[in-house]
């Protein structure tokens, strides 16, 4: 009985691998996409708003947009490395997992602060805006 599970997971683990692959191939091109977007967004930030204030704040929108790409694109790593854990156990697999799920925690808090205190300040803006 128990050759069997080994014989199915000997079977299984080429997809497993493939699969790893295309999640580490799908977080790279959504981080890439991020970015283009990013860039794009910032130079037509910079180029249509002649009030450095109105851009500043526009500009770190960009980023907290930017910042969801890469936390997305870190979620997906993440699934990916704990696919290649099952598949491959290795201690340096396993250290690196949680290297990256500590990392993403982190990002995340401060992504969701920074989003937060953004959302406030435009709240305000729209606020002083409407008692003029």
């Amino acid at each position: 009985m128990i050759h069997l599970g080994d014989n199915m997971m000997d079977f299984l683990i080429p997809f497993f691998e493939l699969l790893v692959f295309l999640l580490n191939f799908i977080s790279i091109i959504i981080l890439v996409w991020g970015v283009v977007i990013s860039v794009y967004d910032f130079i037509h930030s910079e180029t249509t708003h002649v009030d450095h204030v109105r851009a500043a704040r526009n500009n770190n929108f960009i980023k907290n947009f930017l910042g969801s790409y890469i936390l997305l694109s870190l979620e997906i790593l993440i699934a990916a490395d704990i696919i290649e854990s099952i598949i491959n156990p290795t201690i340096e697999d396993i250290l690196r997992l949680a290297a990256v799920v500590v990392i993403r925690t982190v990002i995340s808090y401060f992504l969701h602060q920074e989003l937060k205190d953004a959302l406030e300040d435009e709240d305000e803006h729209r606020i002083s805006k409407i008692d003029r």
